[in-house]
């Protein structure tokens, strides 16, 4: 089975940092039918964390979103892409990406059950959609 590649919105708010309130915004979603398969929380300063979600989906979904501040990501275009996991897949898709020019904004990625997920961020839309044809010509030359 090949990685499949997706372009995704990715949705972030700013919280609090109190104990409960990354809790209650996860839990917003799940009560919306959201079934996240990215989440990234980071601590901005003293006071304030950064959240990142993907994906969202349906007018359910964003308006859970919207009622506890979670907004498309502004400048973030993100690719999603997964498949079987096996060794090397990160350096084949970084070198890929570098290989076309394109610098990555940012990278999440994880893998369980021999199936990996991972997000890269770009700054902009062409970045992405190039980034993306660079994967599928990277994974074809390691196959």
């Amino acid at each position: 089975m090949a990685q499949a590649i997706k372009s995704v919105d990715v949705y972030a708010v700013d919280i609090m940092n109190r104990p409960g309130t990354l809790a209650r915004v996860l839990e917003a979603l799940a009560a919306g039918g959201a079934n996240l398969d990215f989440v990234i929380a980071r601590q901005v300063n003293d006071n304030t964390s950064r959240v990142f979600v993907a994906p969202l989906k349906g007018a359910k979904q964003l308006r859970a979103a919207a009622d506890v501040g979670l907004t498309k990501a502004r400048g973030m275009y993100a690719i999603r892409v997964t498949g079987p996991d096996k060794a090397g897949l990160g350096a084949a898709i970084t070198r890929g990406i570098s290989a076309a020019g394109i610098n990555i904004r940012g990278l999440s990625s994880g893998s369980i059950a021999k199936k990996n997920v991972c997000y890269i961020a770009f700054s902009s839309a062409g970045d992405a959609k190039r980034a993306a044809g660079a994967i599928k010509k990277a994974m074809r030359r390691k196959a």
